[in-house]
């Protein structure tokens, strides 16, 4: 039904390619994150699929038809964007119900979508309303819901929570992720947030310029990275990077460790360093301690950690969560 297949797309804008040639599955009902840094590439190759774009090379198919010059409208897709894109003198009714009557559906049929999608999206109570008596959120719950009344084969997020405060965000994350499940639609969602992304997805695709770097799930990104790219990308905070004798000893060009794998303690340990900055967030603590030698480094503690700066602290990596990396940047079994 939502089954999403490229083989070698690439994209090219004059002469520089922003998609160099890739290939990459999406199954029937999985809810697929693109994520990495501005300009990666995520949201133009989102635009792909949508058709929203046309590609320099290669073949997408949709449900193992080739779709690459079908236009957008008959992709079966349905696409949700940062901007919520409302009609600002239309109810929320008539904005649900915008592609239905563009499509030509008869009223019965559009009232019986409308209120199902209402239903799902908790907007029942506000569909006399207009979009300026709504929350951001829940503005952007009446976009979400334009694109289900359509029953598309897979929906397309692109960035749809960027314009939220931090709570909302939140929120809005649970809902799309629950959304996910009682829906089974096939969903890919563009963000440069890891946390978004490590959050929602039951696989992760992580782009660097147009290239795709690694695919799985969030553990997996999280415990077996390919590459120091990903190591750095995936988990908050930061995995911290080391190079000189202590790779060397562990016949690496560099070695990762991430702040939840380093033991804190005030008398001894395998580095010593002062606290620059302590951040107390009540679960946990942050402490970006500069490490003789080494430069700054962040440890993860729990609430409870009493560290402040200037403090003198010594820190020891958990020999088994130690990553390892070639002179190519790539992980070293």
């Amino acid at each position: 039904m939502g089954k999403i297949s490229l083989s070698k797309v690439s994209k090219k804008f004059g002469e520089v390619a922003v998609i160099p040639s890739l290939d990459l599955e999406i199954e029937d009902g999985e809810f697929v994150v693109f994520v990495g840094p501005s300009g990666c590439g995520k949201s133009t190759l989102l635009r792909l699929i949508a058709g929203l774009e046309d590609v320099s090379g290669g073949v997408i198919q949709i449900d193992g038809v080739n779709a690459t010059e079908t236009p957008p409208a008959k992709r079966g897709l349905a696409m949700v964007f940062q901007s919520y894109a409302l009609y600002p003198h239309m109810s929320v009714r008539k904005n649900i119900a915008f592609p239905l009557r563009m499509a030509g559906l008869d009223a019965a049929e559009q009232e019986k979508r409308v209120t199902a999608a209402a239903k799902v999206l908790n907007l029942t109570d506000y569909l006399e309303r207009r979009p300026g008596q709504l929350s951001g959120g829940q503005r952007q719950r009446v976009a979400i819901g334009r694109a289900i009344v359509r029953e598309p084969k897979a929906f397309l997020f692109d960035e749809p929570l960027s314009n939220l405060d931090a709570a909302l965000r939140v929120n809005m994350r649970l809902e799309i992720t629950e959304l996910h499940h009682t829906l089974k639609t096939t969903m890919i969602y563009v963000t440069h947030d890891q946390v978004e992304a490590m959050t929602m997805a039951d696989k992760i695709v992580v782009l660097q310029a147009g290239r795709v770097e690694q695919v799985g799930s969030p553990l997996e990104l999280y415990r077996n990275p390919a590459n120091i790219f990903v190591a750095g990308f995936i988990g908050s905070p930061r995995m911290n990077f080391v190079e000189g004798a202590d790779a060397a000893r562990l016949n690496a060009h560099t070695i990762g460790v991430r702040p939840e794998h380093i033991d804190l303690s005030k008398t001894e340990g395998h580095w010593s360093g002062k606290v620059m900055v302590s951040e107390h967030l009540g679960s946990d603590t942050f402490l970006h301690v500069a490490v003789d030698g080494l430069g700054t480094m962040t440890v993860r503690g729990d609430g409870e950690v009493d560290a402040r700066y200037g403090d003198r602290v010594f820190l020891t990596p958990q020999a088994d969560k130690i990553h390892r990396f070639g002179a190519d940047g790539k992980t070293l079994a």
